[in-house]
């Protein structure tokens, strides 16, 4: 069984990758960038044009192109049942390099995208994928939403910039910052149609620590869950959402078994 079972999960992840290929080749204008990223050529500025709405992203590393396959031509944020519309406003809590914030801004023109990210590097990135795709209906902020207001927060430097955490990380270098609560992050939003979260683990801090102000401004969400890194899980989170009047469904990451995604659907 144990072999069967790794077997299975080698031929699911080989045709992920497979299919990921294929998706860059097809959604990524000029797709040769991303050869020299991954080759690790020197690249003057390197920005990918997709060709499906002609967005324009300004990127560092493979890494990053390979994120904006996943959120604007995948479009994992959005699988079930949560399509972005027009007129919606739209919350990014961990807006990284600004990916999903200017996929929703193109996508909502008559609403308005909130978006969170302290870390100073991912934070220009995300002011120039703004200004590279002249949108008006974005607002920014350097800013880092946790359990709690004014709460001093460190940031554990993980890898790319965009996976820095607010979850503990052993040996890796950091730096603090102050963070908001969710009802201050939501303070000038009427009302949240979408909330997209990927903060590498702050997600459960955030939510079981949100007011019930804040809660009820959400109409659905949408974020990456990440197992391992604090004493809680993505069933907790999900019975936790269901008991605050959420429909719920939890789906696997087709590589990573300590991640996954949850998308919510307010009942009420």
């Amino acid at each position: 069984m144990f072999l069967y079972e790794g077997a299975e999960a080698l031929v699911t992840r080989g045709w992920y990758y497979l299919v990921s290929i294929l998706t860059l080749l097809r959604g990524v204008k000029n797709w040769p960038l991303a050869v020299a990223l991954l080759a690790r050529w020197p690249v003057k500025q390197p920005t990918v044009e997709l060709r499906p709405n002609r967005l324009l992203f300004r990127v560092r590393t493979f890494m990053d192109v390979w994120i904006i396959k996943e959120t604007c031509l995948d479009r994992d944020y959005e699988r079930v049942g949560a399509d972005l519309q027009d007129g919606w406003n739209v919350v990014d809590i961990g807006a990284g390099l600004g990916d999903f914030t200017v996929h929703a801004a193109c996508r909502c023109p008559r609403g308005v995208v909130y978006a969170f990210e302290p870390f100073p590097e991912s934070f220009a990135l995300l002011q120039e994928n703004v200004r590279l795709n002249r949108l008006e209906n974005v607002r920014a902020f350097p800013q880092a939403v946790g359990g709690q207001e004014s709460e001093k927060t460190t940031i554990y430097a993980v890898g790319e910039a965009v996976q820095h955490r607010t979850a503990r990380a052993e040996a890796a270098p950091a730096f603090a910052v102050t963070s908001i609560s969710l009802e201050q992050a939501l303070a000038e939003v009427p009302q949240c149609d979408f909330l997209k979260m990927d903060c590498e683990g702050a997600e459960y801090a955030i939510l079981f620590n949100a007011s019930e102000a804040a809660m009820g401004k959400i109409k659905r969400m949408c974020l990456e869950v990440h197992d391992g890194v604090t004493p809680h899980n993505r069933h907790e989170l999900a019975d936790y959402l269901r008991g605050k009047g959420f429909q719920v469904k939890l789906e696997p990451n087709q590589v990573h078994a300590h991640l996954g995604f949850l998308y919510a659907t307010c009942n009420l």
